[in-house]
């Protein structure tokens, strides 16, 4: 059978296709004999998705709510695929870990402050390319769309913070300077801060956050934070075996195997 021959598979009533190189990614392995000793021996079908995809990336990347990985694990030695049993060995790596996303709310006369803090710094950098204040100056004008609004960069004290305020605020003479956001994919610029407040919440909800806690630090000064939690995998676990190059059939595998960790 040709390495580039395409193969057909049906694994606890599911039904696969790869190539044959695929299957022989590890010659040593179950799989990889199965093709020449028509051994049709499969196990379970919905774990046999990971198992594959394992072969073709040399990662184990699992969802969020995964929880069968003892069984996975077992399911990688049933196939004698001993890089992958090894590194689902690692499970303290594989499980989900709680990302924390605290949102704090000042509301003082006609203007509003939020800052975010974000247990994950990517999280934060991507709220940050969402979240546009812009800013224009006026009269008595209350309608933005006769100013220019111009964009404000954004105010990031760390990795881990964002800060951003809306509303009005008086500048010299009668002149009112005036501060919109804007949440993408939300087109609408909003300057009341109750009204930007309940569209950052819906914008965590969506992304998978779950509100856990709700206080107030300071009445006299009514902050109030809004803690969010989700539960974040780590993005992948890899193996470095090494393949001969030369003849992927009879590739050596050489010893070393090594995983690492994909970090937030």
């Amino acid at each position: 059978m040709s390495s580039r021959e395409v193969v057909a598979l049906s694994v606890g009533g599911v039904r696969f296709v790869t190539r044959a190189s695929t299957l022989r990614r590890f010659p040593e392995s179950r799989l990889a004999r199965m093709l020449s000793e028509d051994d049709e021996e499969f196990q379970d079908g919905a774990l046999f998705a990971y198992i594959l995809d394992f072969l073709r990336t040399l990662q184990v990347s699992l969802p969020a709510d995964f929880s069968d990985v003892e069984r996975l694990r077992r399911e990688a030695e049933f196939y004698q695929l001993q890089p992958l049993a090894e590194l689902l060995g690692q499970e303290h790596l594989l499980k989900p870990r709680p990302e924390i996303l605290e949102l704090r709310f000042f509301l003082r006369e006609t203007q509003a402050f939020f800052r975010i803090f974000g247990s994950c710094s990517s999280t934060v950098e991507r709220l940050a390319e969402q979240i546009t204040v812009f800013t224009a100056q006026r009269w008595s004008s209350p309608f933005p769309s006769q100013q220019p609004l111009i964009p404000l960069p954004s105010e990031r004290p760390s990795h881990h913070d964002l800060i951003f305020q809306c509303g009005t605020e008086r500048a010299a003479g009668d002149q009112l300077v005036a501060r919109y956001v804007s949440i993408k994919p939300d087109t609408r610029k909003l300057i009341n801060g109750v009204n930007v407040l309940g569209l950052l919440v819906d914008t965590f909800l969506k992304d998978g956050f779950r509100l856990v806690s709700t206080r107030t630090v300071s009445s006299e000064e009514k902050v109030e934070c809004y803690s969010f939690e989700r539960l974040q995998r780590p993005a992948g676990l890899a193996t470095n075996t090494i393949i001969s190059p030369s003849d992927e059939r009879v590739g050596q595998i050489f010893n070393k195997i090594e995983a690492f960790f994909i970090a937030c």
